[in-house]
């Protein structure tokens, strides 16, 4: 009898000493633990979860852009009395700005109720767009506004004219066949640009402009006025003018860049 009270005395012990282990905190900085021959290392703390983020990697391109203004080689081909072609241009500086110019040249004939003359020249145009469109990943669209200074050199010939005559009462004057004609006439002015260009096929874009001129220097002949100016058109309405272009162009790709966009930041590489 005493065997067994002895046998349950001690296993109500080791009960409470297993129940009391449980119940004790477990410590974070266990060093190791032996079981038999077996060591079972633990680390003093615990690790901290590496986080990742998710990126993407976007490629900008940077290269020139050359192409044809089409607006003109149409115009060519409804208006007998036009002749003309522009080259246009643009090479990539920075994510949002481009280094922009037009090259060409036009043959004008004005043809009014008071005279006729012709107009021929050359001119050129230099200065940037702006990007303000925002694109998704590797497209390359553009919503852009911008500036140009444009430089004119051209010749004037008057054809013919009449004299005006406010009361024709013997009749109209006849015509007066002139042929005179100034060389080495100019002008320039500035333009406010704001357009678009959108990629239709790899590498390939077509893009609209509008536009608007203010004169800041026109040399004229004397006792004539340059009614045309190649490059800016007309000047009936004095100091200021409006025009537009429709160009395709191609885009010559030279180096690139990539980022990797993460959650918020960038990072270039």
């Amino acid at each position: 009898m005493k065997m067994k009270y002895t046998s349950a005395f001690c296993f109500s012990l080791l009960l409470c000493a297993s129940l009391w282990a449980q119940d004790k905190p477990k410590t974070v900085a266990a060093d190791s633990a032996s079981i038999g021959t077996s060591t079972i290392q633990f680390s003093s703390a615990p690790k901290e979860a590496k986080k990742v983020k998710d990126s993407v990697v976007k490629t900008d391109r940077y290269g020139l852009r050359l192409g044809v203004d089409l607006s003109k080689i149409a115009r060519a081909f409804y208006e007998d009395d036009y002749k003309g072609l522009e080259l246009v241009g643009d090479y990539r500086l920075t994510k949002k700005f481009w280094l922009a110019g037009e090259l060409g040249n036009e043959n004008k004939t004005t043809d009014d109720d008071q005279l006729n003359s012709k107009t021929k020249g050359t001119y050129f145009k230099v200065g940037f767009d702006y990007n303000t469109y925002q694109n998704w990943l590797d497209m390359e669209n553009q919503i852009t506004i911008g500036l140009r200074y444009g430089v004119s050199s051209f010749s004037q010939e008057l054809e013919s004219y009449e004299i005006y005559n406010p009361n024709p009462y013997f009749g109209e004057d006849p015509l007066v066949i002139s042929g005179q004609k100034w060389n080495g006439l100019s002008a320039s002015w500035l333009e406010a640009v704001a357009g678009v260009k959108v990629e239709v096929i790899n590498n390939i874009y077509v893009g609209f402009s509008l536009r608007l001129y203010r004169i800041v220097s026109n040399k004229k002949p004397e006792n004539f006025d340059n009614l045309y100016i190649p490059g800016y058109g007309r000047t009936y309405d004095g100091d200021f003018g409006a025009g537009f272009n429709y160009t395709i162009s191609y885009f010559i790709p030279i180096y690139k860049k990539t980022k990797a966009i993460g959650e918020g930041k960038s990072q270039k590489k």
